[in-house]
């Protein structure tokens, strides 16, 4: 949904982060049942033949994980997923396993434990074996391509940014081209990347590694994978934390998280101004506007002279557009730590004599496969209006309404012109089921806005407990939240105790 700068619609879209290197051969499998999966038999989970990774943290391992590629059909063809461990320092401490599913859809788990084992570990006690997979399409497990032009696969084509007069036209004839060349080259695997096939592989996952049940940490679209999974499976999740949730209403899907997105960026929008007018930022050159309510039009003026006249950059042939600025703001948004680099930003595209300096995510386009990945899950899950004419209405509303993101939540996708419809509807989640989950949300989030995540708790009723922090930002255990939301997840998570009722921890 965090440091780094390669992620693109999370929660809608994400770029793939790229995984460790892993080499471990496929163990044979056979026919056993799959409790809880609606496809009846599956072959048995093969034996993970563990070693050391590639890069990874001290004592950390990895494996490959054969799943099916179509579990209706599992004796036939099966894919690979890059999986990995780091196993518990005290091991008569430890409790059980404990799965960090990542966000995106497009991150890759394997590089979100090996950023956040070391602090887990500590902040678990050791409680735990700490597991990660790569979804299919990410980092080290099988990918699938679409062939897409270059300059297809910029970030900001790859999000729907309108054109400065607010038209859709490029937006319209790049979401056909790309939804064409996917049904073109993208095959049967591309069409395996969904949701519903991300719940199964995770609990394949869970019996290759020969758990009755499993505790899990989902962040961002992790959470909705989190919550799908405690659905399918009651009986396999010990402690669930879904951190930084979006709404899980099953007609909308990622549809509405990236609509939302532009309720998040408004709601966010204050912590920078906040910042970005202190006068500690002027020791730095970064102070933009004396006050806080200056710094909002002073972006959107830059950005539309940016519009109108490009800035020549560090990088040749690449200039910095308003689209640029305002997509570089939006990853600037989900952590404070992001703010001087936007800040200096804006002050070199300001002066005449410099020459801005691209954040990389807008430098080079996404590889193919990366590409593919961030337009098929959300292509898959569910389907997406085709009436251009509606989209015309809605971006010019939003962009009236939300300036900062300029109608792109709004915007038409390839997924309105998906040739194949999604082979699963998506499931509504419900209050059935134990209570074990805990939840933690930003009230600022800019990706997951606070107000979808309280669909989600809405949805899970009895089943779950809210923890709000009042800080901004995307992903708050062990990052952007604070000691009271970092205490209360893991004292849940050592203890399984939490607050009797929804809480509220300051900042």
């Amino acid at each position: 949904m965090a440091a780094y700068r390669r992620k693109a619609l999370i929660s809608a879209f994400s770029a793939t982060a790229v995984a460790l290197t892993l080499a471990c051969a496929a163990a044979p499998m056979a026919r056993a049942a799959a409790p809880g999966s609606g496809t009846g038999s599956v072959p048995a989970a093969p034996v993970l033949e563990w070693r050391p990774c590639t890069g990874g943290l001290a004592g950390q391992e990895c494996a490959d994980l054969p799943v099916p590629l179509d579990y209706a059909h599992p004796d036939g063809s099966s894919l690979t997923l890059a999986v990995t461990r780091l196993r518990t320092d005290r091991s008569a401490a430890r409790r059980g396993t404990l799965v960090v599913i990542p966000g995106g859809p497009g991150s890759s788990g394997v590089q979100r434990l090996t950023q956040k084992g070391a602090a887990l570990r500590e902040s678990t006690d050791g409680r735990y074996d700490l597991v990660a997979l790569d979804p299919r399409g990410v980092g080290g497990s099988t990918k699938a391509g679409c062939g897409l032009a270059e300059e297809d696969r910029m970030l900001t084509a790859l999000r729907s940014w309108p054109s400065a007069d607010g038209s859709i036209d490029e937006n319209l004839a790049r979401s056909r081209r790309t939804a064409e060349a996917c049904a073109r080259d993208g095959g049967a695997v591309l069409r395996s990347f969904t949701s519903a096939n991300q719940v199964r592989d995770l609990d394949r996952f869970r019996q290759a590694l020969g758990e009755r049940t499993v505790s899990a940490w989902g962040v961002s679209y992790g959470t909705y994978i989190g919550a799908r999974y405690a659905q399918a499976y009651p009986g396999r999740i010990d402690r669930l934390v879904l951190d930084s949730s979006g709404d899980p209403d099953p007609e909308r899907v990622e549809r509405g998280w990236l609509a939302n997105m532009a309720r998040g960026a408004a709601d966010r929008f204050p912590d920078f101004a906040a910042w970005a007018s202190d006068p500690a930022r002027e020791v730095d050159g970064l102070r933009l506007a004396q006050r806080p309510e200056d710094v909002e039009p002073l972006i959107l003026d830059l950005a539309a002279r940016l519009d109108r006249a490009p800035r020549e950059s560090s990088v040749p042939d690449a200039p910095l557009t308003g689209n640029g600025l305002r997509q570089a703001l939006q990853n600037a948004l989900y952590s404070d730590g992001a703010f001087a680099g936007f800040a200096a930003l804006v002050r070199s595209a300001q002066d005449p004599e410099a020459l801005p300096v691209l954040p990389p995510e807008l430098v080079h386009p996404l590889p193919d496969q990366d590409a593919a990945l961030m337009v098929a899950v959300i292509c898959n899950d569910v389907r997406w209006p085709a009436d251009v004419a509606a989209y015309r209405e809605e971006v010019a509303a939003d962009r009236e309404r939300y300036p900062l993101t300029a109608g792109m939540p709004a915007n038409i996708t390839p997924c309105s012109f998906w040739q194949d419809p999604p082979a699963e509807e998506p499931v509504a989640i419900t209050d059935d089921g134990p209570s074990d989950i805990l939840m933690i949300q930003s009230l600022r989030d800019p990706a997951t806005p606070y107000s979808g995540a309280l669909r989600m708790r809405a949805a899970l009723g009895a089943k779950a407990r809210m923890v709000t922090v009042d800080h901004g930002g995307h992903g708050m255990y062990l990052a952007n939240g604070n000691a009271c939301g970092d205490r209360t997840v893991s004292t849940f998570l050592t203890t399984g105790r939490r607050p009797a009722r929804d809480t509220y921890c300051p900042d």
